[in-house]
């Protein structure tokens, strides 16, 4: 039973943070779009580590990653507003390129089938 309880726990983190992260920081420097791709979070829910990709031109990504790394104090307070926990845990942000990987693989791939390459 507590693996589920986990389990619901972590869907629900990683859904209130991409909300936080969309609709309630006003920091003008996130730019292009930010999805959260995973949360591991601790077994005894004191720290999490949040897997985010961003999908923006090099410039606005470097300002967005460094943004959130700013703004995660401001992102943990509202996580503990928004979700009722004895503990709101620790949030390490950690940058996710593998969406992007693979969407680079794919691209290369349609061009050798289509004989660009």
């Amino acid at each position: 039973m507590p693996a589920f309880r986990n389990e619901k726990i972590r869907k629900t983190l990683m859904k209130e943070i991409a909300d936080i992260i969309q609709k309630k920081l006003n920091d003008a420097r996130i730019g292009g779009v930010v999805s959260i791709t995973d949360l591991e979070l601790a077994h005894d829910n004191s720290y999490a580590k949040v897997y985010y990709s961003v999908f923006a031109p090099d410039n606005v990504k470097e300002q967005t990653i460094a943004a959130i790394e700013d703004d995660a104090p401001k992102i943990r307070y509202e996580v503990g507003r928004r979700i009722r926990l004895r503990l709101t845990p620790e949030l390490k942000f950690i940058l996710d390129n593998s969406i992007e990987r693979g969407s680079r693989v794919t691209e290369l791939i349609n061009k050798i089938s289509k004989g660009e390459v």
